[in-house]
């Protein structure tokens, strides 16, 4: 029994991801300030006497003791960290520096969760580790784009500096049961809006891709990465199925039976037209790969979407 920090563990990811250790038999501590999570995300963990949360801001230290960090604190969708893009910056770096400062103390092994936006509007296409990434710094996106990538930089410089025990996966979009219906990402807002029988946004001409990984698919990963010894990272986990904007609204209406309509609205600034992960690092080193279909993963994030809903 390892004893386990996840950082903004009552999210959409970090709820599910403490649900896993729990499973396998780990004392957790989940620290948020629940800024975006929400003590609902933790009901099913309430009564599980190996597990604890602790209300934190991760800008601020704290003194625990710990045998591995999972460091998923930050707002991980424009609607909330365009909210506070100063706060959002302050929890990439800040938070980063604080962790890594207690791994640092406890010899804790610590994963830091990157994401896929570090690639910007990527040049290069799918997208390897090797790739620096296209990323614009003052653009409305950069508090998170450019603070995800400076903590990157922060954990390379303490494991060359200090040999602090690293690990740093980029992760790609994810989606599944429990994320936030007003997050402003796209599978939430499509089934939102279908479930309503309102119009669905489509921003552009709906031609932009992404690939979509199911949360169970990607826990599985991260565990698999923190407890691998051939390599620190960067490692992109990701669905690497390209999906349009089109082809998902389509998806969502048929799976949700909506009479829903497509309205198409210009494209935001700084939107990625094309985001999809190159996983042969993750295949070869981890063993691992995503096994849930699209179709599959949506009929349960649409189940959980139409008992939230009401």
């Amino acid at each position: 029994m390892k004893r386990i920090l996840v950082t903004g563990g009552a999210g959409f990811l970090g709820s599910h991801l403490c649900e896993r250790l729990l499973g396998l038999r780990h004392e957790v501590m989940c620290l948020d300030n629940f800024f975006t999570g929400t003590k609902e995300n933790l009901l099913p963990l309430r009564k599980n006497p190996y597990f604890e949360v602790i209300r934190h801001d991760v800008t601020l230290p704290v003194h625990l003791e710990t045998d591995q960090i999972y460091n998923l604190a930050c707002p991980a969708s424009p609607v909330h960290y365009q909210r506070d893009p100063v706060e959002t910056i302050k929890t990439c770096v800040h938070g980063s520096i604080n962790m890594l400062g207690l791994a640092r103390r406890t010899k804790a092994r610590i994963l830091q969760t990157s994401t896929s936006e570090v690639y910007g509007d990527p040049e290069v296409h799918p997208q390897t580790e090797e790739y620096w990434g296209n990323v614009n710094p003052m653009g409305i996106r950069s508090c998170y784009d450019e603070g995800k990538r400076c903590a990157e930089s922060l954990f390379y410089s303490y494991h060359r500096e200090y040999a602090t025990d690293i690990r740093v996966a980029r992760l790609f979009n994810t989606y599944g049961p429990r994320m936030h219906p007003n997050d402003g990402r796209v599978v939430s807002n499509f089934i939102v809006q279908a479930l309503r029988a309102e119009d669905i946004t489509i921003y552009g001409e709906g031609q932009q891709t992404r690939s979509f990984c199911y949360v169970d698919d990607l826990i599985g990963g991260l565990i698999a990465f923190m407890e691998q010894e051939q390599t620190t990272g960067p490692i992109n986990l990701g669905n690497p199925t390209e999906t349009t904007m089109l082809q998902l609204a389509e998806t969502v209406i048929r799976l949700t039976g909506s009479s829903s309509k497509l309205v198409f609205q210009p494209l935001p600034m700084d939107d990625p037209k094309q985001r999809c992960p190159d996983v042969s690092k993750a295949v070869a080193l981890l063993g691992w790969e995503p096994r849930v279909s699209l179709d599959d993963g949506l009929k349960e994030t649409i189940a959980y979407f139409r008992q939230r809903l009401g």
